[in-house]
């Protein structure tokens, strides 16, 4: 009955985070929209954070809790599940053209986050230091956004609203926040406890049903992508996320705890690696052919499949 009930809670925690993420990022748009700021700047900020936020506020709460093997976890592990499931459907789905000028420093600018995070994983703590470079590296991310998002303005709109929309709009805004902070800690409270009955460590228990279930924004935002027909729009907000993944939640969590934040030898060994193999699968071969194909989406589907058995029988 307790087993019952705490996965009941957990899949709570999941449609909270789904449905909290999708309300934010509704009113965070439309508060763009009557501000008059360009939707390309939303696109590349605002929509990559409100997908990741699920994500930061697991690791953070798991790291305020003292659990900071399922803080490092997560954040490792949602990149790879971005990539390499959520990314593979939608080129799968929707095989990609691609500019190089626009995939290059975003995909050479994740993959350089993952390779510093498995040099600074070596000593099996993240500190300060490696948080700071981190964190530069985030705002490197941020400055090229905006100033590529300057560069390709040509006019900015301004949609004017009634009190009603406001007030709805606001509705949404603070309902989604709530949702968002209420199912991260659901996740982190119930996913540790499923664990700890099933005899699995907190390592494991992060690196998959947590970060695939914080990855459920951006898969939701990837399904909206392809019913569109616009699927490079989901590849780069998948890459975004990816990068703030990196380069803002465990430097994050880091600094909460003091620099204090111990790197499980799997996640070093096995789930960072892995990550930056499938980083490197992702955007290698359109750089070169500059377009995403069908063979390279299920290549990562079986890597990530691969993976995720892997972890699972190594339990």
């Amino acid at each position: 009955m307790h087993f019952l009930l705490v996965t009941v809670l957990f899949i709570i925690g999941l449609v909270l985070i789904i449905k909290g993420s999708d309300f934010f990022v509704d009113a965070a748009a439309w508060f763009a929209e009557i501000s008059g700021i360009p939707k390309f700047i939303v696109g590349a900020t605002v929509v990559s954070f409100a997908t990741t936020l699920p994500e930061l506020l697991v690791s953070l709460f798991a790291s305020l809790q003292g659990k900071n093997l399922m803080a490092a976890g997560n954040a490792v592990g949602s990149v790879t599940a971005n990539i390499g499931l959520i990314m593979a459907i939608s080129i799968v789905c929707i095989p990609a053209v691609v500019k190089r000028n626009e995939l290059a420093f975003k995909g050479i600018l994740m993959a350089i986050c993952c390779a510093l995070l498995l040099v600074f994983a070596r000593t099996g703590n993240f500190g300060i230091l490696p948080s700071v470079v981190m964190l530069f590296i985030f705002a490197v991310f941020m400055t090229e956004n905006i100033a590529a998002a300057k560069k390709s303005i040509t006019e900015t709109e301004t949609v004017s609203s009634t009190k009603k929309e406001k007030l709805e709009n606001l509705i949404k805004f603070i309902i989604g926040t709530a949702g968002i902070i209420v199912g991260a800690q659901l996740l982190v409270d119930n996913g540790t406890e499923i664990a700890r009955m099933l005899g699995v460590s907190d390592g494991i228990i992060a690196v998959t049903l947590i970060a695939v279930g914080t990855s459920l924004p951006e898969l939701v935002t990837t399904i909206t992508a392809i019913i569109k027909k616009q699927s490079s729009l989901s590849i780069g907000n998948i890459i975004g996320a990816n990068i703030i993944d990196l380069s803002v939640i465990l430097p994050v969590c880091s600094l909460v705890a003091k620099g204090n934040t111990p790197i499980a030898l799997q996640t070093y060994a096995l789930d960072i690696p892995v990550c930056l193999a499938i980083i490197l699968i992702a955007i290698v071969p359109p750089l070169i052919t500059k377009k995403f194909s069908r063979i390279q989406g299920v290549v990562l589907l079986v890597s990530y499949a691969t993976y995720i058995v892997y972890v699972c029988a190594a339990m």
